[in-house]
């Protein structure tokens, strides 16, 4: 049946509003939200409804309220800090951050003067799970609890959720610090610190940096494939190439385009590759797209090779798995074969 116009606007808002209902619904459902707060939810937006069911799970309010310090007349009480390094990580992958721990993140004392001396702050970024409180979100409190390293995240985890997982980390590590550069890195990549701090510290004088490894990989319409892309079609005709952007593994953003995620949060369109979705966010902004192959260094021998030649590299990790492949069994291997050595770290001019 044909609609007029504004028939179809208001029938399409009708549904829209239900859709809302059903979502606050099944929060509350799996008692997520209180009867009380479902029903107040049913006009929020999607972001709004995780934020709500994040305060009823009894989370801390910083990570339920990123844009406070950008409230008019409230004083900024962010720490200043080089940089912030967010480490993606997911609930299944403890085995992995142990093996990171024992490597090259820093741990206990040391990484609290790594925070006071260098201004680095290293945390693994993580969100909750389906219901709040529940038997994977105490796994990961007993953790933190342990080694402090964790920044947790108003984000529901799930694998086809990570462009959502980046928008939330960083409008949550602007919201916690004032960093000059803020990083992603993945839990199965080896990094070496000391060459990532003076790495960033040459582009200081620049703005609007995004750094990585540049890359433009086929668009793959083809269902069922690794990595389709179901929005294949505003990419052009069949066999295009996406724009170029960082690899996934490992880049780092200024400030200023880590803000511009933060404040634009809800309206950043989300596709399904994480990296993709980033780079797409920056499509039409004045950005210094700068590419640094030593952020994708191959395993050994390739990374033995730079390190040698005095030219340690940034991140290291296997094309063929997207990471180090093994990388519980593998990384403290090639931690020794390629890491620059806890020194490098701290005498990094920064």
């Amino acid at each position: 049946m044909w609609l007029l116009p504004e028939t179809k606007e208001k029938t399409q808002a009708y549904s829209e509003e239900c859709e809302m209902k059903q979502v606050a619904g099944s929060y509350a459902e799996f008692g997520m939200l209180t009867a009380d707060a479902s029903t107040a939810m049913s006009s929020m937006s999607e972001t709004e409804i995780e934020r709500e069911a994040w305060k009823e799970s009894g989370q801390p309010e910083s990570a339920v309220s990123p844009e406070a310090s950008d409230m008019a007349g409230v004083p900024d009480q962010r720490s200043k800090v080089f940089m912030v390094v967010g480490i993606n990580t997911a609930f299944s992958s403890r085995k992995r951050r142990d093996s990171v721990r024992r490597t090259w993140m820093p741990k206990g004392e040391k990484l609290k003067k790594l925070e006071e001396e260098k201004k680095i702050i290293i945390r693994f970024v993580i969100g909750h799970g389906a219901t709040p409180g529940g038997i994977l979100d105490r796994a990961i409190q007993a953790e933190d609890s342990q080694y402090h390293d964790f920044m947790r995240l108003a984000h529901v985890e799930g694998y086809h959720e990570l462009s959502a997982k980046t928008k939330m980390y960083f409008t949550t590590a602007v919201s916690m610090w004032d960093a000059e550069y803020y990083i992603k890195v993945d839990d199965d990549v080896h990094v070496n610190l000391g060459a990532l701090s003076t790495t960033l510290a040459r582009h200081r004088a620049k703005q609007r940096v995004y750094i990585g490894c540049m890359k433009s990989g086929p668009v793959l319409a083809q269902k069922g494939v690794r990595y389709h892309e179901p929005e294949y079609w505003k990419f052009g005709e069949h066999g295009n190439q996406y724009f170029r952007h960082a690899t996934g593994q490992l880049y780092a953003l200024s400030k200023e385009l880590a803000v511009y995620i933060s404040k634009n949060n809800d309206i950043l369109h989300k596709y399904a590759n994480e990296d993709v979705s980033l780079g797409a966010w920056f499509i039409g902004l004045d950005v210094d797209h700068i590419d640094d192959r030593r952020m994708c260094c191959g395993t050994p021998p390739d990374c033995e090779w730079k390190l040698n030649a005095g030219n340690a590299c940034v991140a290291s990790y296997d094309w063929s798995c997207s990471g180090i492949c093994n990388s519980v069994q593998r990384l403290w291997h090639i931690h020794k074969k390629c890491g620059e050595g806890e020194k490098a770290l701290w005498k990094a001019e920064l």
